[in-house]
């Protein structure tokens, strides 16, 4: 994990999960994009709507009965670059996206995200079945 300051969030945190403010997120739960594998880290974002994804994917592994929500977290640890989307896919971190072994805590839900629309939903649904079909590799 990386000690040096790497973004300033604020942070946020996509999920089905209804947390208290103050209350914890941690790793240990499936991969909303390979629910087969269960997660050694918890995922967060700089952007609002890049967590809105994440909730809308949570909610679409849960079969659409559960309610997405955003919430804006701090790290009580260290954190470093999702590996996932960081320099093997994209250049840098122009996704702002990060992960920790270590609990997020709740400050506040956020309700002033981008909702997908059903198209671009259906895309995901999609292309989250070519993942699943191809057996790509999470860094885990």
């Amino acid at each position: 994990m990386v000690t040096e300051l790497l973004d300033e969030g604020p942070f946020f945190h996509g999920t089905i999960a209804e947390v208290p403010v103050g209350g914890l997120l941690s790793a240990g739960f499936p991969s909303n994009y390979r629910p087969e594998i269960v997660m050694n880290h918890i995922y967060f974002t700089a952007t609002a709507d890049g967590a809105g994804l994440a909730a809308e994917l949570a909610r679409e592994l849960a079969g659409g009965k559960a309610e997405p929500r955003v919430y804006r977290v701090e790290p009580t640890g260290a954190f470093e670059n999702d590996p996932n989307v960081t320099d093997k896919k994209f250049p840098g971190n122009p996704t702002r996206s990060y992960r920790t072994s270590e609990p997020l805590r709740v400050v506040a839900e956020v309700d002033d995200w981008t909702r997908l629309s059903p198209e671009a939903l259906q895309q995901w649904r999609d292309n989250l079945r070519r993942l699943r079909d191809s057996n790509a590799e999470i860094i885990n």
